[in-house]
């Protein structure tokens, strides 16, 4: 007599010892719940964010290290070479050459508060806009007020401009073609070169002396245009005499009214503006308490009178400087190239 056996189960999925032995359940892993559908889209949603914050970064480095390349060019420079002599100090400017000199040289006064520095005293991050479009670079120096009047050092830019024009076959640039850059005093001393600057002295003994100090054109921040009239400048002391902190360097102390009409005018760009002045460009922030915005809308207002060529570019906000310099010297360079290069 046969007895009924128990039907078999149907063959499973197989397992293996490091499974739990249960089936998947929905779509998550073996063993383990799915996570909800809205916790799936947020992590998608942190994944991409992520990624984009990662390429983000990869883009901002690039960027970073690019400009840094390009703020760091190529150069060569010989320091502290001599011009002249001032009160029996040595007076002494840099070339600072390109790796691709375009045989154009920009003269730049150095000077702050009419103080300067000493050989390799100039910025070079400043510098890489000219560099980059060839231009051989003159950093010059001076002896600082009061050791030197305001006056003396004016008169030792001309020797400075003359210097570097007597020497221009050996520093590969052409003597025609020569602009001046600086800022506040320095931009006072580059307009004082615009505006006085001419032939030298065919009669004199030393040939640097022959030589002319005028220039092709000028970019500069912030100058000081009108010694005799500094109107809403911190400066100012309110009677038309010379500016509170640089009566030393300005030989007026005490201050001799008198002496300072004739002074203050022989100082002031305003006064000798004309025609045959260089091409200028100004950059002045609307926020400058030291040397007001109004010095160089005056000069480019007298500008239009003469028939002379000023630009004056305005910072909404900017001081007597601000962060985002260094980028406007870029702006230089592009006025540079159609001023110089122009008529070459």
């Amino acid at each position: 007599m046969s007895s009924a056996r128990a039907p078999e189960p149907a063959p499973g999925p197989p397992t293996s010892p490091f499974s739990s032995g249960h089936a998947p359940l929905g779509d998550g892993a073996p063993g383990r719940p799915a996570p909800p559908r809205g916790t799936r889209r947020v992590l998608r949603v942190l994944t991409w964010l992520l990624l984009a914050c990662l390429g983000l970064a990869a883009v901002l480095g690039v960027a970073v290290a690019a400009a840094w390349v390009w703020f760091h060019p190529a150069m060569t420079v010989a320091e502290g070479i001599a011009y002249g002599e001032r009160r029996g100090a040595p007076l002494l400017l840099d070339v600072v050459r390109p790796a691709r000199p375009n045989r154009l040289g920009v003269i730049y006064f150095t000077s702050g508060g009419w103080k300067s520095g000493g050989p390799g005293d100039f910025n070079r991050l400043a510098l890489a806009p000219l560099l980059r479009r060839g231009y051989t670079i003159f950093p010059v120096y001076h002896v600082s007020q009061p050791e030197a009047t305001v006056m003396e050092i004016v008169d030792d830019m001309h020797r400075a401009v003359r210097f570097v024009r007597s020497h221009a076959a050996e520093y590969g640039i052409d003597p025609d073609r020569i602009g001046v850059t600086g800022g506040s005093a320095g931009g006072h001393l580059a307009l004082m070169i615009a505006t006085r600057g001419g032939p030298g002295d065919p009669g004199a003994a030393d040939p640097v002396d022959r030589a002319s100090s005028a220039v092709q054109a000028v970019a500069i921040f912030y100058p000081v245009t009108d010694m005799r009239d500094l109107g809403t400048s911190t400066e100012n002391p309110g009677d038309g005499g010379p500016p509170r902190s640089f009566r030393a360097a300005l030989d007026q102390e005490p201050v001799d009214m008198e002496r300072w009409q004739v002074t203050g005018r022989e100082l002031s760009p305003i006064a000798f503006l004309s025609d045959a002045a260089p091409p200028t460009l100004i950059h002045h922030g609307d926020a400058d308490t030291l040397v007001p915005l109004e010095q160089s809308q005056r000069y480019a207002a007298r500008a239009r009178e003469t028939g002379a060529t000023v630009d004056v570019v305005v910072h909404r906000g900017g001081a007597h400087g601000w962060p985002t310099m260094i980028l406007d010297v870029v702006d230089f360079g592009r006025w540079f190239d159609r001023h110089l290069r122009a008529g070459r």
